[in-house]
C-alpha cells in the first residue's frame, strides 16, 4: 500500500476556503470536505482531515495528522508539540488588545488590576508577564467583543482584521500582541517517508507562493536605453533580450517582485520603455 501523507485542515471558517485553494493551486485535487471527516486527494499521496481549527495542534502532536494548516495564534496558544515549517501568506490578522473608545489609554500600564477578556489566555498572559503587567483574565469563547459593555471586562484581546467589529462595539485598538498567519505545522517524529512527501508537498507550495509575489513584465526598449532598462530588471537572473522586427528596438522579458513592483515600472516608463504588459504567473520553479 501507498504510503500517504496526512494533512489537517479546517472543516469550517476563515481558513478553510484558502486551505483548499492552496492544495488545488498546488495541483492537488480534492472532493468537496462539506460533512466529510475525511478524504483523499485523487492525484497525490495525501489523505485530508477536516477539523476544528484548536483541534489541528493536538491531532499533529499525536500524529494522528502528519501535518495541518493552522493560524499561528491557534497554534502558540495551544502549545502543543508541533512546529512551523512554512509560511503560508493568507489568513493574516493580528491578536489586538482593545479597550473602550472614551478611555484614556496611554500605555499597557492602563491595563494594571484591569479585567481583561480573551478565547487566548496563554498568549495574553505571556504578554503581560513580559511587560510586567498583573491583570485579571477573564477567558471566554465567542463574542468577546461585547464584554466591555455588558461589564464584564474592562479590554479585551482578539483576533482583528479591518477593526470594524471592534469600531461598532465601542472599542479601540490600543496595542498588538501578535501578528498572525496561516502556517503549516508538522509533526516532530515523521518518518523518512512523511519527509519525503512533504518535501514533495512544499515544493509545490512554495512554487506558488513565489509565482503571487512575482509579475512577468514585458517591454519594448529603445537600443540607446536597453542598459538602463536592463540595470532596473535583474529578473531571476538576467532579463531576457530579443531584437523586435522594427530596427533600434528590442523586446525585453523579466520578472518583478510585488513589493517592488510599481517603483521599478515608473523607473522603466522614465528610461524609455514602451508597451509594458505584466502578466500574472501561475507557477514559479527556481
Amino acid at each position: 500500500m501507498q504510503q500517504k501523507l496526512k494533512i489537517a485542515i479546517q472543516k469550517s471558517g476563515r481558513l478553510y476556503e484558502d486551505s483548499v485553494k492552496l492544495l488545488k493551486d498546488c495541483g492537488i485535487e480534492v472532493k468537496n470536505g462539506i460533512n466529510k471527516l475525511k478524504t483523499e486527494a485523487e492525484n497525490f499521496p495525501l489523505e485530508i482531515y477536516f477539523l476544528r481549527d484548536d483541534d489541528i495542534p493536538q491531532y499533529v502532536e499525536d500524529g494522528v495528522a502528519d501535518i495541518g494548516i493552522v493560524g499561528e495564534n491557534v497554534m502558540y496558544e495551544k502549545n502543543k508539540k508541533a512546529f512551523i515549517v512554512e509560511e503560508l501568506g493568507f489568513g493574516k490578522c493580528r491578536l489586538s488588545i482593545a479597550v473602550g473608545r472614551k478611555d484614556d489609554y496611554t500605555g499597557v500600564g492602563f491595563l494594571q488590576g484591569k479585567r481583561i477578556a480573551t478565547s487566548y489566555p496563554i498568549l495574553v498572559e505571556k504578554f503581560l508577564s513580559e511587560k510586567g503587567i498583573s491583570a485579571e483574565i477573564h477567558e471566554i469563547s465567542g463574542s468577546v467583543e461585547i464584554a466591555p459593555g455588558i461589564g464584564l471586562a474592562d479590554a479585551i484581546v482578539d483576533l482583528v482584521s479591518s477593526g470594524s467589529t471592534l469600531f461598532m462595539n465601542g472599542l479601540k485598538e490600543v496595542e498588538t500582541v501578535l501578528k498572525s498567519q496561516a502556517v503549516l505545522i508538522r509533526n516532530e517524529k515523521l518518518g523518512a517517508e512523511q519527509l519525503q512527501l512533504l518535501d514533495r508537498f512544499l515544493f509545490r507550495i512554495r512554487a506558488v507562493k513565489k509565482a503571487k509575489n512575482n509579475k512577468y513584465v514585458l517591454l519594448n526598449a529603445p537600443n540607446n536605453k536597453l542598459q538602463e532598462i536592463i540595470a532596473l530588471l535583474p529578473g531571476m537572473k538576467s532579463p531576457t533580450v530579443l531584437p523586435l522586427a522594427e530596427p533600434g528596438w528590442s523586446s525585453v522579458h523579466s520578472v518583478l517582485s510585488e513589493d517592488r513592483f510599481w517603483d521599478i515600472i515608473e523607473q522603466l516608463k522614465d528610461a524609455g520603455a514602451q508597451g509594458i504588459l505584466v502578466i500574472p504567473i501561475e507557477k514559479m520553479i527556481i
